[in-house]
């Protein structure tokens, strides 16, 4: 190694910083190197990055930190946040979680550091919580399908009236919500609505508004945002006859005692898991849930897990392929969402397991008990109270001068309540609240806070509430699953069977291409169990949270110095939401210079179906930028068709470093033509780990990017989420970011794109511990290190695969494509047999057929040792040398061991083996798998038995 890079091997030698622990040692640096042969990592990424984008200069960022001293640092912090005993509401209610669950799951990166479940055969375990889940939500809703999660409920109410919007025989008719709605939910709903041109009326609906306005989509919430439960059948009836699509948004722990609403007559039902044991997280990340009749099912967003069988007939499940994401779809798509919110919905599941039906309904009537005590409590001071038909939720009228009194009283006794629009002081009982809170929240009302009678008096008024024709009288959660885990031991012993099926990064690296599996600190996970960053309720008064603020802002100016521009956004809570967010504010630009006409989006034939996808949703005309031989975007096409366009042209999408791996060359002329055109261009930072340090997109040419901190900045994926998509963007388009119901008013902003304003709030601590340990050295260093793993692998590997796109200089960026299409013809071997073949070598396949079909994209990451890396290559490498077998005749194209991985531990133990390649060549491929072996929990799954038949519960 040169004498320049002494300060790297200070840097990685001094194992009290944390990015020592992160990367890779100095003479895995030095070996790589060597085989690469260049002398420093700064003259391998000087020869991969374009001299015309290079940031010569440091970042502007802190220096990095030590894992304890960063873990003081944020806890100094958050420890500014006000201890308050919540009672907001507004679909947001402090739960309990299991100390059983939170020990097993939230904090165990067997969990957490999953990938989305693809290769379902080493993802059973989480495939069967999540169609628990799935059955969860169908049993509480009465509905036949549910999706394995979405973003939030504010989002999830968007996606389903686009998708009444899509059925109706009224598509241009308006959307119709009533009032009472939460208002974020709303927001959302208006934001979406009117990017594609669609009219929401916000009101009091009755039969009359039906009738007149004939909506495409007809919005209403059970109990409502005041907490009252009414029965909406009549509406609905009304609804239908006009031929209108009805959504209702229920409170999922409601749905014990209140009848769901499939038996309304709805058509879709949407809302949050919240409150099955998911901490409040000034926002989240918390599981929405979609649920719609069959007649929907091709429209449904996001993921299904469905049922099959494997190689040997037994039940397995997999995604269900006829109702994967819709941004396969492209620009025909009426949904962008890629990343759900698996982990917490798997929290939720299990909580649901844990509790069981009537543990569920008992924490749902002791809520409504507590409710009718305490409203009996606020009549006996004096209030007007309307509980007869409310569950947990108090609205009470209350003159101006006597609410702050009792505001302050509240606040003065940590107590948080509400003003709603209407002048009242409304509260949301919870399952965390005790006996002690329901006194002091009488002595918040009390004059002087004394309660001028016993308490026990109150004691006849502790009954569950006559809900009359609301009444749930149908059973639920009758499945084995929801009745057997009721105790600890048996709990704790089911969850680990289902991590037992699934492989995470405690067994392997998994190198998905474009998806940057990395190492997810487990200090950086610790503050999610903190009570000053789990227990803070979205809405709370921005007093009681200048911890988060601090943090938040911390982030903020960090991600705009790494990306180069004025702002960021923390709000989009996936990286699709990012790209929609991103691209309603270059329309919000263009509208404000009287550009209106400005509709066309320019996106190369490469990018991830989330870009034309979310242009769609953003309701914009996608046109098409061919790409070149070489993988790069064909400069003549795209002057062509900016040219062709250049009076209606909004942006173009581009992807940096390309799709296919590689450094552009000409990223600032890509960007000039666009901006001579008279659009923005939008940078997809989907690859943004392969720039930090290296090059800025704010610098090249962008206006806006989206930053996924689930992969750049370490959040963990959890199986297929939580994510986080924050946009940056440069100076000009600052006043059009999105803003927040409960935000100050800003005239120029997009709006709400999620339920809360800062999307997911509490998985920023992750971020901020990421970015805070490594510092500006640390991150460029990753960077620097992922181009160098990525190279390195694609050099051991060129000469058993052809490696297909290379930059200029002949290098890749952070990840490459190997092509195996030629197996097909050579041998009768395709990708998915490469990919099951590498599970009996205990890895995770690369990214299968995109952007090219029939190849595979690697990722290394920076995290990967160098004995990791040359791990998988082995592997790899004895893959193709399996495949010569099969060329070479040794093996029949229809038996070998590709076309019948991956090998159970029951396939290899039957008594009769009649494969012309023994059992151990199956189990036991390669040294390591003999010392750790992860097996396979079922064989190759049959994807069109389980097409034929969708199952999606565990009925």
């Amino acid at each position: 190694m040169s004498s320049k890079e002494a300060p790297l091997t200070r840097f990685l030698g001094n194992t009290a910083h944390y990015a020592a622990r992160h990367l890779p040692g100095a003479s895995d640096v030095s070996t790589m190197l060597t085989t690469l042969g260049f002398t420093s990592l700064d003259d391998l990424t000087n020869a991969a990055v374009p001299s015309g984008i290079a940031l010569n200069r440091e970042l502007d960022l802190p220096e990095g930190i030590g894992e304890a001293q960063a873990l003081a640092e944020l806890r100094e912090v958050m420890s500014q946040n006000r201890s308050v005993r919540t009672y907001l509401g507004l679909g947001y209610v402090p739960s309990s979680m299991p100390p059983v669950i939170q020990r097993n799951v939230l904090e165990n990166p067997g969990y957490y550091t999953q990938y989305t479940p693809y290769q379902a055969e080493i993802a059973q375990g989480r495939l069967e919580a999540l169609l628990n889940f799935q059955t969860l939500i169908c049993s509480l809703t009465g509905m036949p399908l549910a999706n394995a999660s979405l973003l939030d409920e504010a989002t999830a109410a968007a996606e389903a009236t686009a998708m009444c919007r899509a059925l109706t025989g009224t598509p241009d008719g308006p959307i119709l919500v009533d009032t009472s709605c939460h208002p974020q939910t709303i927001a959302v709903v208006q934001t979406r609505a009117r990017a594609i041109g669609t009219k929401v009326i916000v009101l009091d609906v009755t039969e009359n508004d039906i009738e007149q306005y004939k909506p495409c989509c007809l919005l209403l919430q059970v109990p409502s945002t005041t907490g009252a439960v009414t029965d909406p059948r009549v509406l609905i009836e009304r609804a239908h006859a006009v031929g209108t699509r009805v959504v209702i948004a229920a409170d999922l722990l409601s749905l014990t005692v209140v009848t769901p609403p499939a038996e309304l007559g709805a058509d879709v039902a949407i809302g949050s898991t919240q409150r099955f044991g998911l901490p409040l997280g000034f926002g989240g990340p918390h599981a929405a849930y979609l649920a719609a009749t069959e007649e929907m099912k091709r429209l449904i967003p996001g993921r299904i897990v469905g049922a099959s069988r494997d190689s040997s007939g037994k039940r397995a499940y997999r995604l269900a392929l006829q109702t994967r994401e819709q941004h396969i779809r492209r620009e025909r798509a009426t949904s962008n969402i890629c990343t759900a919110q698996v982990l917490p919905a798997l929290l939720a599941s299990f909580y649901a397991v844990y509790h069981g039906p009537r543990g569920l309904k008992t924490i749902m009537e002791r809520c409504a008990r507590g409710t009718q005590w305490l409203a009996a409590g606020l009549h006996r001071l004096g209030y007007s109270v309307e509980a007869t038909r409310v569950l947990d939720t108090l609205c009470i009228a209350v003159p101006e001068p006597e609410k702050q009194r009792i505001l302050s009283s509240a606040t003065a006794n940590g107590l948080e309540l509400r003003s709603d629009l209407r002048g009242q002081l409304c509260l949301t009982i919870g399952e965390t609240s005790t006996e002690e809170d329901l006194e002091d929240l009488l002595r918040a009302f009390a004059p002087n806070a004394s309660i001028p009678f016993a308490l026990s008096e109150l004691s006849n008024a502790a009954r569950f509430v006559d809900l009359g024709s609301m009444k749930r009288t149908s059973e639920f959660l009758t499945e084995k699953v929801f009745n057997s885990f009721h105790t600890e031991h048996e709990m704790l012993r089911y969850m680990r069977k289902l991590e037992s099926r699934d492989l995470s990064l405690t067994t392997s690296m998994i190198p998905l291409g474009s998806c940057t599996m990395k190492l997810n600190a487990t200090s950086a996970m610790f503050p999610l169990s903190w009570p000053e960053v789990a227990a803070p309720h979205p809405f709370t008064a921005s007093e009681n949270v200048p911890g988060y603020r601090k943090m938040i802002g911390d982030l903020e100016r960090w991600l705009a110095e790494v990306s180069g521009f004025k702002a960021v956004s923390l709000q989009p809570n996936a990286g699709a939401q990012g790209e929609y967010a991103g691209l309603l504010v270059i329309g919000a630009w263009h509208a404000s210079r009287g550009h209106d006409l400005r509709r066309t989006c320019l996106i190369p034939t490469s990018a991830h179906g989330t870009n034309p996808a979310s242009a769609a949703l953003a309701g914009l005309k996608v046109v098409a930028v061919a790409c070149d031989s070489k993988g790069n975007v064909d400069l003549d096409d795209l002057k062509a068709k900016a040219a062709a366009n250049a009076d209606t042209l909004s942006c173009l999408m581009v992807t940096y470093p390309s799709t296919h791996g590689v450094f552009e060359e000409s990223i600032r002329a890509i960007c000039d033509i666009v901006h001579q055109s008279g659009g923005q261009v939008y940078l997809d930072g989907a690859n943004m780990n392969a720039q930090v340090g290296l090059c800025r997109p704010g610098d090249y040419g962008a206006d806006v990017c989206h930053i996924n901190l689930h992969k750049t900045f370490a959040i963990p994926h959890g199986g297929g989420g939580p994510g986080m998509g924050p946009i940056a963007v440069a100076k000009h388009l600052v006043p059009f970011l999105p803003t927040h119901v409960f935000s100050p008013e800003r005239p120029l902003s997009v709006g709400s794109v999620a339920a809360t304003a800062y999307g997911s709030a509490s998985v920023l601590t992750v971020s901020w511990m990421y970015m805070r340990m490594m510092g500006g050295q640390g991150l460029k260093l990753a960077s620097q290190q992922a181009i160098l793993n990525a190279n390195y692998m694609a050099k051991r590997l060129e000469g058993h695969y052809p490696v297909l796109y290379r930059g200029a200089r002949g290098l890749c960026a952070h990840e490459f494509i190997i092509d195996a299409r030629s197996f097909k013809k050579s041998a009768g071997i395709e990708v998915d047999d490469i990919a099951k073949r590498l599970m009996d070598y205990g890895f995770h396949a690369p990214t299968m057929s995109f952007p090219v079909p029939g190849t595979l994209m690697i990722e290394p990451t920076e995290s990967e040792s160098l004995r990791e890396l040359d791990r998988f290559c082995d592997a790899m490498i004895a893959i193709r040398d399996e495949i010569r077998q099969i060329e070479d005749g040794h093996w029949p194209t229809s038996d070998n061991p590709l076309k019948n991985a991956p090998h159970t531990s029951e396939a290899v133990t039957r008594e009769q083996w009649s494969h012309p390649y023994s059992r151990q060549v199956a189990a036991f491929p390669s040294p390591d798998t003999r010392d750790c072996k992860f097996w396979p929990a079922v064989g190759r799954i049959d994807n069109a038995a389980g097409d034929r038949s969708l199952i999606c519960t565990c009925s």
